[in-house]
């Protein structure tokens, strides 16, 4: 049986919720929680919505003095913890989002709460609102967390910082200028936990969509120390990859040279929604020595304006011996998902070899 990812703030849900915060807010009346929480239109409610929700309705059980609230923000995490309810569960994301809405003026006491949440469910978003308002002045205190012994807030240093971070506000600042956070990235290239350094690999690939010479540069510093920053900063470099940066290749010895493609077929030239595009092509390297070969498609999607749109899939990566041949067969589904809408009549695909676009052939979606 399928469920709404809203329906995670359920009754059980609340049941318990209120029954924690009875243990920890003085005078804390259950009964009318529960009352301001289904109110007639909370059915109606998205998840976001009903996680705001879920804190405002929190908020007139707080004290009015926002430091008094983040002590009681302690007592109720630890009460949680008490309990093992809700630690690195999504509906809890309110407490965060607490934070953020009611103590954005109070930069002090908000940092105190953010580095002790986030040890309990991530505070990723809610920090965006405060790097927006105090900008370095928050930098320098994430700076500060990218040392912390807890690794939950060494990620949140590396992860609330992203300029472009999805779902979230973006950071115009550090977009045009991210320096200020390479000193983060710089403490957390060699951390320990793959967590961690996967969110730094994440920052960086933010930062080459607007900035590739500062990549080409971390690359080159980077490359070699161990194995983990090796792993950092290829998948930090991941969009420059597959944009084809010349650079980017040169640094990783990506060359198409003496790597022939052949045999390019589109095997459904007409595809219907729901189904597979299908294809195949066969890959030599004619060199006498052996070459690494990255090997990539893309797929130009109709958009709704009649343009077309590319999105690059990757196949493989890895050694190919002198004379190699490879055939390959690939399927490109095209069903339907909440994220993507479907354009109908002509589509392309095209082969790509070590970042170089090789051979491009037509489709049709039906």
């Amino acid at each position: 049986m399928s469920y709404l990812l809203k329906d995670l703030y359920s009754p059980l849900f609340y049941d318990k919720l209120s029954s924690v915060l009875a243990k920890t807010i003085p005078a804390f009346d259950e009964q009318k929680f529960i009352r301001l929480i289904y109110v007639p239109e909370f059915d109606a409610k998205e998840l976001k919505e009903r996680m705001k929700h879920t804190t405002r309705v929190l908020n007139n059980f707080m004290p009015a003095d926002y430091a008094e609230s983040v002590k009681l923000i302690e007592k109720i995490i630890a009460q949680l913890r008490m309990e093992r309810i809700g630690e690195d569960s999504l509906p809890y994301m309110f407490i965060p989002d607490y934070i953020e809405t009611y103590g954005l003026n109070d930069f002090k006491n908000s940092v105190k709460a953010l580095e002790f949440t986030t040890q309990f469910t991530s505070c990723e978003f809610a920090v965006r609102p405060f790097i927006l308002k105090y900008e370095l002045d928050m930098i320098s205190e994430m700076q500060k967390w990218s040392k912390h012994e807890n690794h939950k807030v060494r990620r949140l240093a590396s992860e609330g910082s992203r300029p472009r971070l999805p779902w979230a506000m973006g950071i115009p600042f550090l977009k045009k200028d991210p320096s200020s956070i390479l000193p983060i990235l710089e403490n957390l290239k060699c951390d320990d936990s793959e967590y961690v350094r996967r969110s730094v690999a994440n920052s960086i690939n933010d930062i080459a969509k607007d900035h590739p010479s500062i990549v080409l540069d971390l690359a080159s510093r980077w490359s070699g120390l161990s194995k983990e920053t090796d792993a950092i900063v290829k998948h930090g470099s991941r969009t420059l990859l597959k944009q084809g940066h010349a650079e980017i290749l040169k640094h990783y010895g990506l060359d198409d040279k003496g790597i022939h493609l052949s045999d390019f077929k589109v095997l459904t030239p007409e595809v219907k929604i729901g189904a597979n595009l299908e294809f195949s092509f066969s890959i030599e390297n004619t060199n006498e020595t052996e070459q690494k070969v990255r090997l990539e498609y893309a797929i130009y999607y109709m958009k709704q304006n009649g343009q077309l749109a590319k999105k690059v899939f990757k196949v493989s990566e890895r050694p190919y011996p002198p004379g190699t041949k490879i055939d390959v067969n690939r399927k490109q589904k095209f069903v339907l998902i909440t994220t993507r809408k479907f354009y109908l009549g002509k589509h392309q695909i095209s082969i790509i070899i070590n970042g170089i676009e090789k051979d491009i052939s037509i489709f049709e979606l039906v």
